[in-house]
């Protein structure tokens, strides 16, 4: 079974771009444009990995991945910014229990070391 990764981004070219990155690899994707939607598929759907937005317009990302954390504490969540690398947002994000912070900015390579990275260290669901 392919492993699935949720990706929450209010930007649809993002989304796209992520989505067709990951399925190209191997990965199953589902992607979701708002908060509401997003803690919908966690809660629908079989995930192993979700990458989520910081800074989505209708919610703050720390705010969803509280939300998630809560009602899944086993589902890993790398944080996506667009802001660039901030140890603040860093800090802040892992105490939140996120399991990564990736900024936009980077290679999407970057990034699939980083879902490798979190997969290998997580409980699968």
């Amino acid at each position: 079974m392919k492993q699935q990764i949720l990706v929450v981004d209010d930007e649809a070219p993002i989304r796209e771009l992520l989505g067709e990155f990951f399925k190209k690899r191997g990965y199953g994707v589902t992607t979701a444009a708002t908060a509401a939607e997003a803690l919908q598929r966690a809660d629908e759907e079989r995930l192993h990995l979700v990458i989520l937005d910081i800074d989505l317009s209708d919610a703050d990302g720390f705010e969803v991945l509280q939300s998630m954390k809560a009602s899944h504490p086993n589902l890993p969540v790398i944080m996506l910014t667009g802001m660039g690398f901030d140890d603040d947002l860093l800090q802040e994000a892992l105490q939140k229990g996120a399991s990564g912070y990736v900024s936009k900015t980077l290679p999407l390579e970057q990034l699939l070391m980083e879902v490798h990275r979190t997969l290998d260290h997580s409980p699968q669901p």
